[in-house]
């Protein structure tokens, strides 16, 4: 046979051994098809599947359709700003952050607003300035201090604290010792151009006795009843507000009796005891202010707009003067005009102000926000720990500096009497600065004893981080390259 016929029989015989695929038979009318069936009669009609475009699948690299459903940019920024908030070290980063921020904006502002109210008492331009920088670089090293100081050691301090807090406002009273500034017995000469002012450490020490104080019986368990809850934090607190207001200085012990509020709303007292103690509180400030010519004229220059003929209310009304004239963006850095001797301490209670007239409402509103961050920090260290006296100590500390700041920038504008309280960490004053920033040091410290905060902190330092990778290495024998 030849070569080719033999050629074709092979090929014969190999297409009859290839099976042939399966048809499906016609179904009747009205009938469906089996699935199984209809798919095997279509490929074996030659249906073919819908193709799809090359980079659509797993393994492609075309372009995806977005996918709808999970919001879109907004929604997604606000997940992303959610996740950074709840990260362990985000109230430690914002408490410095926010009080270095206002402090160094304090310092701007204080010479700003200081230059002519040095001139005028034949000083350089520069002297309320030099002073609250070095009470700004001291109290740098007192926050430092207190933010490396262990728990246990702020514990320790509280009693020695109060003892020459104590001592301190009594020494005040003394007659040749106390000094009268603005008619407040409530300071101590230290020599030369230095002043000190004791009631302004009484609401730190207030604080860190009283937050001991509360841990232990809670500790205990007594916090449970009255007496307990009450005695001896209130009678303490009653004998520094007596110190103070024995040298007349009625702003300072409204700070105390917030701090003194702050701590009894922490340690969970009762509604009807905690409106006993307010009642009391506002019916005894009432009087206070009742009896007061001064206090009373204050009380009444709440929301005036223009100072009285004879004189009365110019501080409130050039105060609404400078916030007014400062518009958006202000008048600029150094250009007020109210400071040239139209409103009274410009660099102190009424700094706030200043920066109304020089830095606009853009300026006003960056204060208040780095101060409620620093409010929202506070409440977030003290709502999240397990310690007692961290809690007790964190509440107090944002009591404090949260009320006051209300307290005076609700003055300036006209929403509250003028109580002659500086704004935090803002206004002119070593006495205030250096209590304050040591206050901050202590909120630092408690963000930093957190136990996620002290992990994150950990894989932070260097040698901690190198350890860790030279762990997760696997070894290898000597030949193995």
């Amino acid at each position: 046979m030849p070569a080719d016929e033999r050629f074709a029989v092979r090929r014969e015989s190999a297409r009859a051994s290839v099976p042939r695929p399966l048809t499906a038979a016609p179904a009747p009318a009205g009938v469906p098809l089996p699935p199984g069936l209809a798919l095997r009669g279509r490929l074996a009609t030659g249906a073919r599947r819908p193709e799809t475009p090359r980079g659509s699948g797993r393994g492609g690299s075309g372009p995806r359709t977005p996918r709808t459903g999970r919001g879109g940019g907004p929604r997604r920024a606000y997940e992303r700003a959610r996740r950074a908030w709840d990260r362990p070290l985000t109230a430690y980063y914002v408490i410095l952050g926010s009080s270095l921020l206002i402090t160094v904006l304090g310092l701007v502002m204080v010479y700003s607003a200081s230059m002519i109210k040095a001139l005028d008492i034949s000083k350089p331009a520069t002297y309320f300035f030099g002073k609250q920088f070095l009470a700004a670089v001291i109290g740098g090293g007192l926050m430092l201090i207190a933010a490396r100081m262990p728990v246990k050691l702020h514990r320790a301090l509280a009693y020695p604290m109060l003892m020459v807090t104590v001592f301190l406002m009594v020494l005040v009273q003394v007659p040749g010792i106390g000094m009268s500034v603005n008619g407040n017995q409530n300071w101590l000469y230290l020599g030369g151009p230095f002043q000190l002012q004791p009631s302004e450490f009484g609401k730190l020490a207030l604080i860190l006795w009283g937050a001991d104080l509360l841990a232990r019986k809670q500790d205990k368990r007594l916090l449970t009843q009255w007496k307990h809850m009450l005695v001896p934090l209130v009678p303490v607190a009653f004998m520094l507000l007596g110190l103070i207001m024995l040298g007349g200085d009625m702003g300072t012990a409204i700070i105390l009796t917030a701090i003194l509020f702050g701590l009894l709303w922490l340690a969970g007292a009762p509604t009807r005891l905690f409106a006993g103690v307010l009642g009391f509180a506002a019916v005894l400030t009432f009087l206070l202010i009742r009896t007061s010519p001064n206090r009373m004229s204050r009380l009444a220059c709440m929301g005036v707009s223009e100072p009285d003929p004879e004189g009365g209310c110019w501080q409130a009304a050039h105060g609404i003067y400078a916030l007014a004239s400062g518009g958006w963006f202000g008048s600029g850095l150094g250009a007020s005009v109210e400071k040239w001797g139209q409103l009274p301490e410009p660099h102190t209670d009424f700094i706030f102000a200043i920066t109304g007239e020089e830095l606009g409402l853009a300026g006003t509103l960056s204060v208040l926000a780095l101060f409620a961050a620093l409010g929202y920090a506070g409440i977030r260290v003290a709502g999240r720990t397990e310690d007692p006296f961290v809690r007790y100590a964190a509440g107090g500390v944002t009591t404090w500096i949260t009320a006051q700041a209300v307290i005076n920038i609700g003055a300036v504008l006209g929403l509250l009497p003028i109580a002659g309280v500086p704004l935090p960490l803002f206004s002119y004053g070593g006495s205030a600065l250096l209590p304050t920033m040591f206050a901050v040091g202590l909120m630092i410290a408690f963000a930093r004893e957190d136990p996620a905060a002290k992990a994150a902190l950990a894989m932070r330092k260097p040698g901690v981080r190198w350890k860790t990778m030279r762990r997760r290495v696997k070894k290898r024998s000597s030949g193995e390259r």
